[in-house]
């Protein structure tokens, strides 16, 4: 299986905080090998491979934010 990138708009990211908080919450599901985290375009962009979207947007949620 081939690594594929996911591309998430998540508004609500102001700070260095909102950035290592996602990134730490997105870094462990299971697939993800790269989470990069742009504050001021506000995307979180993930690669991997076979990452399972709703774990990911689960992992953001969790870490306190919403994905548009």
């Amino acid at each position: 299986m081939g690594s594929n990138q996911l591309e998430l708009s998540v508004p609500e990211m102001t700070c260095g905080h909102c950035e290592a908080a996602i990134q730490k919450e997105v870094s462990v599901v299971a697939g993800v090998s790269s989470v990069v985290v742009d504050l001021d375009a506000k995307l979180v962009t993930v690669t991997g491979s076979g990452i399972d979207n709703g774990a990911v947007v689960a992992a953001i949620d969790e870490a306190g934010f919403d994905v548009a």
